[in-house]
């Protein structure tokens, strides 16, 4: 196979949300076969284990938070304002063309990146359909359209599937290039709904590649990780319930804080060994308010809500302070059970987290798990995604004895969490990713090398 220099393209990578997962499993395996990898981020929470210093550009002005994208957040986007103010015909038509500036702004200095390095092509890391960095969304379509470069989109999931970006000022621009349907551009998606929703909106064929976990190599007790509970007070008798995720709203904590209120009030020989930790940090989808809110919550069910996010990034290291800094696979290790309770999600990267680390799942049947990971065969403690009229999920009796029977019968545990690892180290694994990849460069190869002749006969002071 062709061997290309590829790069990478992210509001920000080397964290622990989905993306940045994804992101590092996609460099692991490409590393593997022969490519040469880049990375272009706003920010880069913690530098990429396979990528040298030297093959990285940071460009804070696609950051989440920077200052551009807040102001045209504030601007074009109602509901993430308490305040938003009235934009009149004419204002909405030159602040889009303040974006379009900006964004090519940002083209340039991305392009000026591609040409030092000699990139083949470009993968947008939901930089084409989630509007949280708009200045690169905006340069990687000018980019892509323009000066015909090479560009793997990998959609993660879409901005129409978010209420806070569903009300905008600039429809149109965000239908345009989020995602494009130009010619010359590949698509990729994390299941076979999102495959559905753009061959039906945009009439694109996307290849399908789903989220996946080094199974050969799963997180285990060691050394190192068997000092967490020590390290947070808790016992070896303890029952911890660990939300794997970050604290965002579709994730709906709440329905975890219930679940295990409920869980202690139905068993309550369980009840003063039973712990709710939240392993990661606040996301980018909300303020502190969610929060605050769970905090409460916990509070008034009586549940012992632990926050460790300060203690778990995406490498281990030792802090002066703090101590040792774990991963969530290290916590996940440490883990009695996890509750998973998303109303959406893309895909459902902690849950096959929680597979490799041999854990008991309690989780929803959301849209993705129903089409795209139930029908495999997991043994799961599934809660339908059924709500009542107030909008809370209706737990049953039999959902609070399937959990009890995991935590106290060894050999159903054990069962559980084999079949799970099992069934996803054959469908969900590096094995498959690397079949994926192989395919889509393949598919792809033709564009991208008539685009590495296009960049090398251009000029190289280039502005789009």
């Amino acid at each position: 196979m062709e061997k290309f220099r590829i790069c990478f393209v992210s509001g920000k990578l080397g964290d622990v949300d989905g993306v940045s997962l994804e992101v590092d499993k996609w460099i692991e395996i490409l590393t593997v076969l022969g490519h040469e990898i880049f990375a272009i981020a706003g920010s880069f929470s913690s530098p990429l284990k396979k990528v040298p210093k030297e093959n990285c550009l940071e460009l804070p002005s696609i950051r989440f938070d920077s200052e551009e994208q807040r102001y045209f957040e504030k601007m074009v986007f109602p509901h993430l304002s308490k305040h938003p103010p009235h934009l009149s015909l004419d204002r909405r038509v030159s602040l889009l063309d303040e974006l379009v500036e900006k964004g090519t702004e940002v083209a340039s200095t991305i392009y000026e990146f591609i040409q030092k390095k000699e990139i083949d092509v470009l993968i947008g890391e939901n930089t084409n359909a989630m509007p949280m960095s708009l200045l690169a969304g905006t340069a990687i379509h000018k980019l892509a359209t323009e000066k015909r470069m090479a560009v793997i989109f990998h959609h993660h999931d879409f901005w129409w599937e978010r209420s806070r970006f569903s009300h905008n000022h600039i429809e149109s621009f965000l239908n345009q290039i989020m995602p494009p349907t130009d010619l010359g551009v590949e698509h990729v998606v994390i299941s076979s709904y999102a495959e559905h929703i753009l061959r039906s909106i945009k009439r694109v064929i996307p290849h399908v590649v789903y989220n996946c976990e080094d199974f050969d190599n799963p997180p285990v007790r060691d050394e190192y990780n068997s000092h967490f509970r020590e390290d947070f007070g808790f016992s070896a008798d303890d029952l911890l319930f660990i939300q794997p995720t970050r604290v965002v709203p579709r994730k709906r904590i709440e329905d975890s804080v219930e679940l295990v209120s409920r869980y202690m009030k139905r068993f309550e020989e369980d009840a003063s060994r039973v712990h709710f930790i939240i392993s990661l940090y606040e996301g980018d989808e909300t303020d502190n308010t969610y929060l605050q809110a769970l905090s409460e919550l916990a509070l008034n069910r009586g549940v012992r809500l632990h926050f460790i996010a300060d203690r778990v990034e995406s490498a281990r290291r030792t802090d002066p302070e703090k101590g040792r800094i774990y991963t969530n696979r290290d916590v996940l290790v440490n883990a009695d059970l996890v509750t998973y309770l998303p109303i959406w999600e893309g895909f459902g990267n902690a849950l096959l987290e929680a597979v490799a680390a041999k854990v008991p799942i309690v989780t929803t049947t959301y849209l993705v798990y129903k089409t795209d990971i139930k029908m495999c065969g997991f043994r799961n403690v599934e809660i339908r995604d059924n709500y009542s009229r107030e909008g809370e999920l209706i737990i049953t009796e039999k959902n609070l004895t399937d959990m009890n029977k995991v935590l106290n019968n060894g050999k159903i545990r054990q069962e559980m969490v084999e079949t799970n690892f099992r069934i996803a180290s054959k469908e969900f694994s590096f094995r498959m990713l690397r079949k994926s990849l192989e395919r889509i460069l393949s598919d792809y190869g033709d564009e991208i090398k008539a685009s590495a002749k296009r960049l090398k006969k251009s000029k190289k002071n280039y502005y789009v």
